[in-house]
């Protein structure tokens, strides 16, 4: 794993803008505030993520790398700003892009359990 210019941020948490008051197969998220983005996009590792959805509700997702499918982010439950409730999911990510001084995360299908 890749250690950025400022040392590792493992088990540290960083915000996640996502454009949807939901995760889904194709949606997408940037992370904000990594310290080295253009490693992290090259080749990420494990770290908290403070999921904001655009009804400005939030949840504390996982990154995590030791997947043999790829990355994965584990989300728990939440209720969204409509009070949906949204069951706890793990998804796999299809895409990590480096989109100027963040990184733009794509989600895939569900992973299986």
């Amino acid at each position: 794993m890749p250690q950025p210019a400022t040392g590792s941020t493992e088990g540290e948490t960083f915000p996640a803008v996502c454009g949807h008051t939901h995760l889904f197969p194709g949606a997408r998220c940037r992370l904000q505030g990594l310290p080295d983005p253009r490693a992290f996009a090259a080749d990420p590792w494990p770290i908290g993520v403070d999921l904001r959805f655009s009804d400005v509700v939030g949840a504390e997702a996982e990154l995590r790398t030791d997947d043999l499918a790829g990355p994965v982010l584990a989300v728990p439950a939440y209720t969204t700003g409509a009070g949906t409730k949204i069951e706890g999911r793990t998804w796999l990510v299809r895409g990590v892009a480096l989109e100027g001084d963040e990184v733009e995360l794509t989600i895939g299908s569900r992973a299986v359990a």
